[in-house]
């Protein structure tokens, strides 16, 4: 079977996942935001990761989740962002805060991707970092 640009087979899990933050990336970008960084990860096992850092236009840092499900069924892209995937997300953020020395003001958004064909929903602060 033929490999893709990112070393995946077609339409294998990485690629899908890969191809959901390029549309979200893209849609965030005609909202106005700024890309700063993706799929920032935490150095070792059980850390963490941040699809999308982004910087909104008042720079406000945004750490953005990006969710894809074809169907509804179990809730949705939505219902898959649980506590745990939260925490690493926090601890991803965390980490960037203080590898960047930012001190820029936080936000925890989520774009989910749901269906076919997709719909794009975009939640500002879909959770706290607690």
């Amino acid at each position: 079977m033929a490999r893709t640009e990112t070393g995946g087979q077609p339409g294998s899990t990485h690629e899908r996942g890969a191809a959901a933050e390029r549309l979200a990336c893209d849609y965030l970008r005609a909202q106005g935001l700024r890309l700063l960084q993706a799929n920032y990860r935490t150095p070792g096992r059980g850390g963490g990761e941040i699809d999308l850092v982004m910087a909104d236009r008042d720079g406000t840092l945004v750490f953005v989740e990006v969710r894809k499900r074809r169907q509804d069924a179990q809730g949705g892209a939505g219902a898959s962002i649980g506590a745990l995937k939260q925490r690493r997300i926090v601890l991803a953020a965390r980490h960037y805060l203080m590898r960047t020395g930012s001190r820029a003001p936080c936000r925890f958004d989520a774009v989910l991707l749901d269906g076919e064909p997709i719909r794009i929903t975009w939640l500002r602060g879909a959770f706290e970092a607690g």
